[in-house]
């Protein structure tokens, strides 16, 4: 998924909706119907480096689903700090669209609530089969052993952007391959009012996104294999406290980062003020922003010393996902079948710098750059698609909140200890349904 902000209110709307039925019209048993059969509603989440971007981008493709079809859809780029909530919100009051953009780490959490059409084998069977996709993108559809609840659109995992020109006057060859490389660059690049890397402190699915690749690296987890919160262990809090250390103990990080969640990071790396970027598929964000591609590198994110290879991204994408109760079912299957086509599939992909997750897409020369490359591999052999768990929004809402809180310590100086984080989490696991 894309960066989001959810708010701490996420979590108990959610277990109000469980019961709930979906949105966007249709039946009043909430089955759906074909009641408005040349009207859809969408809503896209904010890709592009704005909102006017991302209708730039969507408004002729959906143009000429219309000419095809005679369905106009109405389009809504709703911004990732707001989506989770306008979703569950929706859910509870029976307004909302009829296809959206979902984050995929929220897919298991969206599909308790009992408001998203299943991908059955039949619906899979309307837009070309189950076959087509990535294997490794159907893995953040929904929880496991139940029919996905969406599609696959997007596909990203996370890299190092970094600055060639500042690297080069630091006198650094090469990216960090290590999290103790990184430290050791970023002392050098940290001067004259830049610094060495940017992040996003007050974001708090940013923070559970590299908290999670931490704790995999610390081989730890946020959850136990039958899917309870564990978020105090000598692992989730070691890797909860490297993380924020990068600000707090190790300075590369702005004191000021700790602030943001609306992709400032991005903008301070395209401008020239940070010297690496940790982030997902930031090609074309970059390059809105008047940064050319010969001005960065892309490398993987780093990983432990000593310990060889290891996970270093979550599976990070966004799903289409269709209201159960619809009012234009069979449009909506229609929309998801063109979004979803190998010439869609290449077109938006390529607007958004981001990996399809359509097989026969991926054939695209445009998905073979040295940048692609390395998200690629990364999606293929060293990323990790966060837990399915119903509870996942949750944690986004309430482990993010607590690691957005520890930046706020590091930012004003007090201490950020390994008794702090601890307590933080256990602050955090105590917010959870199962806790």
């Amino acid at each position: 998924m894309r960066s989001i902000r959810a708010a701490a209110a996420g979590a108990v709307t959610l277990s109000l909706a469980l019961a709930a039925t979906a949105c966007g019209g249709g039946s009043a048993t909430g089955g759906g119907s074909n009641d408005s059969p040349k009207t859809l509603t969408y809503w896209a989440s904010n890709q592009g480096a704005s909102i006017e971007v991302d209708k730039k981008v969507l408004q002729p493709e959906l143009d000429k689903f219309e000419k095809q079809t005679g369905i106009k859809v109405k389009l809504e780029v709703v911004p990732w700090s707001d989506l989770l909530n306008r979703i569950l919100t929706a859910t509870t009051s029976g307004q909302g669209p009829d296809v959206l953009n979902i984050g995929n780490t929220w897919s298991a959490s969206l599909q308790a609530t009992g408001a998203l059409l299943p991908w059955d084998a039949g619906n899979f069977g309307k837009i070309g089969g189950r076959d087509r996709f990535v294997e490794s993108a159907l893995g953040s559809t929904g929880a496991e052993g139940e029919d996905p609840a969406a599609v696959p659109l997007y596909s990203m995992s996370y890299a190092l952007y970094y600055n060639k020109k500042m690297f080069a006057d630091a006198g650094i060859p090469k990216p960090p391959a290590t999290w103790d490389e990184l430290v050791a660059d970023g002392k050098k690049l940290s001067k004259d009012g830049k610094w060495a890397l940017g992040m996003e402190g007050s974001n708090p699915s940013e923070n559970i996104h590299h908290a999670f690749v931490f704790a995999k690296q610390h081989g730890a987890d946020f959850f136990t294999a039958d899917g309870r919160p564990d978020f105090t262990s000598d692992g989730t809090v070691a890797a909860v406290k490297q993380y924020v250390d990068l600000m707090a103990k190790d300075k590369v990080i702005a004191p000021g980062n700790a602030e943001y969640a609306q992709n400032q990071s991005v903008s301070d790396f395209a401008k020239g003020k940070t010297a690496m970027l940790l982030w997902q598929s930031a090609s074309a964000n970059l390059e809105s922003q008047g940064m050319s591609k010969d001005a960065y590198g892309i490398a993987p994110v780093p990983v432990q010393s000593g310990t060889g290879k290891q996970v270093n991204s979550m599976v990070a994408g966004i799903n289409l996902a269709v209201f159960k109760n619809t009012d234009n079912t069979d449009g909506a299957t229609k929309f998801v079948k063109f979004m979803t086509s190998d010439a869609e599939q290449k077109i938006l992909n390529k607007a958004y710098s981001t990996i399809p997750p359509v097989k026969s897409a991926q054939s695209d020369a445009a998905f073979a750059t040295p940048a692609n490359a390395v998200l690629k591999d990364t999606l293929a052999t060293s990323a990790v698609a966060l837990p399915q768990v119903a509870d996942e929004s949750q944690f986004e809402t309430a482990v993010g909140t607590a690691i957005k809180g520890l930046f706020a310590d590091a930012a004003a100086g007090r201490p950020v200890t390994t008794g702090s984080v601890k307590a933080a989490l256990e602050k955090a696991q105590q917010q959870m349904p199962a806790a």
